[in-house]
């Protein structure tokens, strides 16, 4: 527990990022690569973190696999780790800007990014203007490097219910399934398929939430509800 910060707010400032890769070696959100290998058919770009992921899955076959964090101690220290790991490469690179044409990866692949960009959200149903600005921009950055027919996995603990709420744009361009893995506790993995439309029940989600964000905006009181450090009781 000692990387834990003292607000879950830092969960989002990469100066907490460079502080904790700088001393730790390894962590491993929503377990490691053989909780849902099952699940993985075509992987060759994800976003690193210095989860053991990718050298997991470079040892299981999967090649030519670049990895992106903003951290620069991050991208240093893994680029240092895996030097003899030729066909995996190691990029300090900002999510909502990713610097790579378009079109050009099979697989996009992240796994606790986007939980991390929401820690500071209340409400689950409704995530505040500027977490949905966020997410917007990174999901049309995923969508845009994505060649045709290309898939984007992310890993979570976010269900359905929540999560689809923000995958579900025909903006996106892509296909929307979800599949669960782990016994005691359940994570999430969706595969978003560019070039697919969305289905019938999720083309309707995405029709309800721009009609909700249309309408006039209503007073509403809310009973408080204790604060719940959710990402550090989750337990791996």
């Amino acid at each position: 527990m000692e990387y834990l910060p003292d607000s879950n707010a830092r969960y989002k400032d990469v100066n907490y990022w460079n502080e904790r890769y700088s001393t730790e070696e390894s962590f491993e959100w929503f377990g490691d690569f053989t909780k849902f290998e099952h699940l993985l058919k075509y992987v060759t770009q994800i976003s690193c973190g210095n989860s053991a992921l990718s050298y997991d899955m470079y040892q299981a076959g999967y090649t030519s696999i670049t990895n992106v964090d903003y951290s620069s101690i991050c991208v240093e220290s893994m680029a240092e780790r895996h030097k003899d790991c030729a066909q995996l490469s190691w990029l300090c690179m900002d999510a909502r800007r990713l610097a790579f044409p378009d079109g050009v990866f099979d697989v996009v692949l992240e796994k606790g990014t986007l939980d991390a960009m929401l820690v500071e959200e209340s409400d689950p149903w409704k995530v505040s203007e500027n977490a949905a600005k966020l997410l917007h921009q990174v999901l049309l950055e995923v969508s845009r490097v994505l060649k045709p027919g290309g898939r984007f996995i992310s890993v979570t603990f976010a269900q359905p219910h929540f999560r689809k709420r923000l995958y579900a744009r025909a903006e996106y361009n892509w296909s929307i399934k979800h599949y669960h893995y782990g016994s005691s506790f359940h994570y999430f993995m969706y595969v978003l398929t560019k070039g697919e439309e969305l289905s019938p029940e999720d083309a309707a989600l995405e029709r309800r939430l721009l009609k909700e964000a249309e309408a006039p905006p209503t007073d509403v009181n809310f009973q408080e509800v204790d604060s719940e450090d959710f990402l550090n009781n989750i337990g791996l």
